[in-house]
């Protein structure tokens, strides 16, 4: 059966996607309180009060590793690419397993796919990102090639847009609680426009889609399952990074 959707039709929807997800996890890296650098800096025994929640604040973020820390800083491309998955994309499945709780009832809508195929591609540009793939046409292009199976070129399919723009696409460029979650639902939004496409993730395997049915216990099962597609999926788009630079250390 041939697909309904053209290729640009799926890239310029994957595009607005990377437009807005790339900003968001710019933040991440942000650190307007001073908090990530104190986790560099000696602890200064006579501190204050406010310094010790500081210094607490920064301790738990060095703790988790997260970017930005002293931790993060001495981590290899791969730890950094793995803790995407594990800490940011788990915290996401959550809300992607959480319609699981009504069973089969909502597990009919979209809405479960759309926020399991906006997760991932939160996690994919992410790891991306770490391993150096930083222009936005190379990260559609692996948005394209693991969750919709299609090999595209969207540098040629959008022939004449600002590929150096990275801020496009209305994301809030101020940090805000949450606002890495915050992200998988603006995401989630944009791929309504082509809903015939997430069936083509990776996905739950046969077993958590029976008990995904079944309320209740149903988001345990969801959970599971959408936290084995996420790591397959990273280990994808780690696959697909690795054949591309590949490809071009030959070519040069």
């Amino acid at each position: 059966m041939a697909d309904v959707l053209g290729d640009r039709k799926v890239v310029e929807v994957l595009d607005r996607a990377v437009r807005g997800i790339n900003p968001v996890l710019d933040l991440a890296y942000s650190d307007p309180l001073g908090i990530k650098r104190r986790t560099f800096e000696p602890t200064d025994p006579e501190r204050n009060a406010a310094a010790m929640v500081l210094d607490a604040a920064a301790w738990v973020l060095d703790v988790v590793k997260f970017p930005g820390t002293a931790a993060w800083s001495v981590m290899t491309d791969e730890q950094r690419s793995k803790w995407w998955t594990t800490r940011l994309g788990a915290l996401n499945t959550v809300a992607v397993a959480f319609p699981g709780i009504f069973g089969v009832l909502l597990n009919r809508l979209p809405i479960q796919d759309l926020l399991a195929f906006a997760n991932q591609a939160v996690v994919l540009v992410a790891v991306a990102r770490e391993h150096g793939v930083t222009e936005r046409d190379q990260q559609v292009d692996l948005l394209a090639s693991v969750l919709c199976r299609r090999e595209t070129k969207s540098r040629e399919l959008l022939a004449g847009e600002d590929f150096a723009e990275k801020s496009a696409g209305g994301a809030d460029e101020t940090w805000r609680p949450f606002a890495l979650i915050g992200t998988l639902w603006r995401t989630s939004k944009t791929f309504r426009a082509i809903t015939d496409e997430l069936h083509k993730r990776p996905s739950r395997t046969k077993p958590y889609e029976v008990f995904g049915k079944i309320p209740v216990i149903g988001v345990v099962a969801d959970y599971l399952g959408e936290r084995g597609a996420l790591v397959r999926a990273a280990a994808a788009g780690e696959k697909w990074i690795a054949i591309r630079s590949r490809n071009i250390t030959t070519v040069g």
